[in-house]
């Protein structure tokens, strides 16, 4: 078979990335918005993502010695210093923080484990699953698999979502429930009865947009690197189908090296920056007006 006909009966760039971005899901959506779909493949890799990253903060706690730590405790200790150290200068409560260091040292290490699956070949556990789905006579066409949870908005804003509970939480905790009831009509404007409905309009609106846009940057920025991955394997698929151009699989190989050496910043500073914002939002809470 010609390179030509393999191509004419492979799927469309078009296709590929449809396919690609598609999740495996308990059901088809009914609608644009359908509460009742759930994505398996986000909460599979996020529950086995937890577990290992879970697992290797045990490791890390069980094997640590006082005398010279090696590479690995070296790391996990800076990064608990980095963490505690952020969580000191934002929450002031002792007594919370007991709580939110750990919840924080817990939430970089997931998000940044579970970015990390993007550097993971686009094609390598998708194309296992579709073999996995045919050898036990499933359709391997309509085998969907996305490996990075993070790139699907339900996952990222769920975390924001526990986030905001923690926020209400603490608020009614440390400003108790008439506290921040009272907060909640009298903030930023001011205790006039006139202003009260005002003031409730502006604090739910503050804690719709927090939550919002806590969750869609992760997304937004995981989502658009994965699409990147997509069409940089696209240039290699060209490159297979025809060689004519020989600069192709070429610039294929340096644009996708490129893109994962900046990719390791952009997972990492994700994960910072949601931790930070979780912090912060967790920190405000704490903080009376």
């Amino acid at each position: 078979m010609s390179a030509e006909t393999a191509a004419s009966h492979g799927p469309t760039a078009g296709e590929y990335i449809v396919h690609h971005l598609t999740h495996w899901q308990n059901r088809p959506m009914k609608g644009v918005i359908d509460f009742g779909v759930y994505n398996i493949d986000s909460i599979v890799w996020s529950v086995l993502i937890g577990v290992i990253g879970c697992w290797l903060l045990y490791k890390a706690a069980k094997k640590a010695t006082s005398g010279v730590p090696g590479r690995f405790q070296a790391a996990v200790e800076f990064l608990f210093e980095m963490v505690d150290n952020q969580a000191k200068a934002i929450v002031h409560n002792a007594e919370s923080r007991k709580v939110v260091a750990p919840l924080a040292l817990i939430v970089f290490v997931w998000i940044f484990l579970l970015n990390a699956m993007d550097l993971l070949p686009v094609d390598l556990l998708p194309k296992i699953w579709e073999w996995i789905t045919g050898a036990r006579g499933g359709d391997p066409h309509h085998a969907y698999m996305r490996v990075v949870p993070t790139a699907d908005l339900s996952t990222t804003l769920g975390m924001s979502i526990s986030v905001l509970l923690m926020c209400l939480y603490y608020n009614i905790k440390i400003k108790g429930a008439g506290g921040w009831v009272h907060e909640l009509f009298t903030a930023p404007f001011g205790a006039h009865p006139l202003l009260w409905p005002v003031n409730f309009i502006m604090q739910m609106i503050e804690f719709a947009a927090k939550t919002v846009s806590h969750g869609m940057r992760l997304f937004g920025n995981m989502y658009a690197g994965e699409l990147v991955f997509m069409l940089i394997a696209l240039m290699g698929g060209a490159a297979a189908a025809s060689m004519s151009g020989i600069l192709l699989p070429v610039g294929h190989v340096l644009a996708g090296t490129i893109w994962a050496i900046f990719h390791i910043l952009i997972i990492t500073l994700q994960a910072f920056i949601f931790m930070m914002l979780a912090l912060v939002y967790i920190g405000q809470a704490h903080d009376a007006h």
